[in-house]
């Protein structure tokens, strides 16, 4: 695949670097990395869900954060020796993940829940009143100052 060069964007956009780092970033491979296995749903306008499979981790598990539109989330399961057997064969991966995504301007983080071993993490754009298209009415001008302005042009 080609390489886009976007340098000379740079020099005449302002603030929009994020989304130039995101488009060099869709080109490149994922580094491999395909654990735990995610969908992304649109729930509504304007809610999402990000469902993962996490089986075999609770709650104390796993943790999230999200910081500066980057949703985090890590596992790390707590091994617990003594469980009175002895493994043969383990087909339930237990291995540590990170997983990030990235998240538009104003998308929150609405909940998260963790049932039959599916981690549901709930997202809602909010966008603020002052962002928002506004309508400007136009102010009709008065034929008093329209008069005057006729009576200067002619002196």
């Amino acid at each position: 695949m080609r390489h886009v060069d976007f340098s000379p964007l740079y020099r005449s956009t302002v603030g929009f670097d994020r989304l130039f780092t995101m488009l060099d970033s869709l080109g490149q491979p994922e580094s491999g990395q395909s654990y735990p296995p995610y969908n992304i749903e649109r729930t509504g306008e304007d809610s999402y869900r990000i469902s993962m499979a996490v089986a075999g981790f609770s709650e104390d598990d796993i943790a999230i954060e999200a910081h500066r539109n980057v949703l985090s989330i890590k596992g790390e399961r707590k091994e617990t020796e003594g469980e009175g057997a002895e493994i043969l064969y383990r087909g339930i991966a237990s291995r540590a993940f990170e997983r990030r995504f990235q998240l538009a301007d104003h998308v929150d983080v609405v909940g998260a829940k963790l049932k039959n071993g599916l981690l549901h993490i709930d997202l809602k754009r909010t966008v603020p009143e002052e962002l928002k298209p506004r309508r400007i009415s136009i102010a009709k001008a008065a034929d008093k100052d329209a008069m005057q302005i006729e009576a200067k042009a002619t002196h």
